[in-house]
């Protein structure tokens, strides 16, 4: 049999599909190896958010042929559809795909020999972009990330993701469901629900045609019909998180005190340069609602520092609004001008130096903040699923609300969900259980 190894960059969304492709190459006769064992067939399956893009691209493939100088290399993803023509150029490149083309890798494979100067490109317009590939990852026992949404119709600014995925488009709820089953079938016991932006959920499988449900009947749905112990939302927009998603979440069984938010900026001047579709006060009233319903609830926040235009004060405004919310952590993002932005073009440059100097200044307050959420919730008893593997003689976790915990090994325990009462912070910041100071000696209770 042909051997193919997979890397991905960046998404879960990207890991999702990745698992899709994966699929298509066993349907097709290929044995999936490690990226390391000299595979006949190396599949890339790239990102575009970062800044360093093409040196990350650049280092896997060298990976790749260090692992085997023949191997075949295939480039697909964000960065294929959005610098097809840069990759096609890189040394060791034989293929470069699109972004409907990636789920179709096999028919473009040919004879597998390596390509003498530039890489064969077949990439789409992204206007054609507009069908919906169902998609889940596969391989980790402990959860699976579910795609139920592709590509967005929003401006942003500073964003290429609408160039590299096109239109808005979601999967049928009904197809949702059934891949969810399957999922809970394989005993996974957490599905994560993921894409470009996954509130927006109910878009049509071609253009801006609309299916029959918006995303809260989806919720619905999956919480009543898909019989698994955790459900999650990856990342939902502010002015798409509507209370009543909020409300059911609170009282459903499966969907998990846990929210990730866009921010972006603390600063309405900034938003509307981003064109982004809320102001703060919109913002600040999602999260008092969330808190409102359940204390312990844990709110995810990403930020962009450094983009043009922002003053020190406008800074200042971010980190104070931030500051004084209640959220538990941050994803930090320092600005890096894209092609073909608005953004690009904007005055009021930042100097990199002051933007990694705000990075650092929010980073800093991400930890404080995860430091109070993870104090505040010492004393509870909260459901751990725990992950399945042995790491130098311990074993992690996540609580319903995403705490990280740490624990001593226990192969009862692994893949499983158990709950436990939260007692301690260890030096390294992970949350330890109540369950140890039963059961560790004194030597290795001093470890933790």
């Amino acid at each position: 049999m042909p051997s193919v190894a997979f890397h991905t960059l960046g998404c879960k969304l990207n890991f999702a599909e990745t698992s899709t492709i994966a699929k298509d190459f066993r349907n097709n006769g290929f044995e999936e190896v490690g990226f390391k064992e000299g595979a006949d067939v190396y599949v890339i399956n790239t990102c575009s958010v970062t800044e360093n893009a093409d040196r990350e691209c650049r280092n896997i493939v060298g990976r790749a042929l260090r692992a085997n100088p023949d191997g075949f290399v295939v480039i697909v993803g964000c960065y294929a559809q959005l610098k097809p023509e840069q990759i096609m150029e890189m040394p060791g490149v034989d293929l470069v795909l699109g972004a409907t083309e990636k789920f179709n890798v096999t028919q473009f494979l040919g004879a597998l020999e390596k390509t003498e100067g530039p890489a064969q490109m077949h990439s789409c317009e992204i206007g054609e972009a507009n069908t919906f590939v169902s998609s889940y990852s596969a391989g980790d026992r402990t959860r699976a990330f579910l795609k139920v949404q592709d590509g967005c119709d929003y401006k942003c600014t500073y964003c290429t993701i609408p160039l590299a995925r096109g239109i808005s488009r979601s999967d049928t709820l009904e197809n949702v469901v059934s891949r969810a089953q399957e999922i809970a079938e394989k005993g996974i016991p957490e599905i994560v629900l993921t894409g470009v932006n996954v509130g927006d959920y109910g878009k049509g499988e071609f253009g801006n045609k609309r299916h029959e449900n918006t995303f809260m009947e989806l919720v619905e749905a999956l919480d009543q019909r898909v019989d698994v112990d955790r459900m999650r939302i990856s990342s939902i927009e502010p002015n798409l998180l509507r209370n009543e998603i909020i409300e059911f979440t609170h009282r459903s069984k499966k969907f998990v005190p846990h929210f990730h938010i866009p921010l972006q900026s603390g600063s309405d001047t900034l938003l509307k340069l981003m064109k982004r579709r809320y102001m703060s006060g919109l913002y600040r009233q999602r999260v008092e609602t969330i808190k409102a319903a359940n204390p312990d609830t844990c709110i995810g926040v990403d930020v962009i520092v450094g983009f043009p235009g922002e003053t020190e004060e406008l800074f200042l405004e971010t980190y104070n609004f931030l500051n004084e919310l209640d959220i538990s952590y941050l994803h930090v993002f320092t600005y890096s001008e894209r092609a073909n932005t608005l953004a690009a073009g904007m005055e009021g440059v930042v100097p990199i130096p002051e933007r990694k100097r705000r990075n650092k200044m929010l980073r800093i307050l991400s930890e404080k903040k995860k430091r109070a959420f993870y104090e505040s919730q010492l004393g509870k008893r909260r459901p751990i699923l725990f992950e399945g593997e042995n790491r130098e003689g311990y074993m992690y976790g996540y609580s319903d609300n995403y705490v990280r915990v740490r624990t001593f090994w226990d192969p009862e325990l692994a893949n499983k969900t158990k709950t436990f009462c939260l007692s301690g912070i260890c030096d390294e910041g992970f949350v330890t259980l109540e369950v140890e100071s039963r059961t560790a000696n004194a030597t290795d209770f001093s470890r933790i």
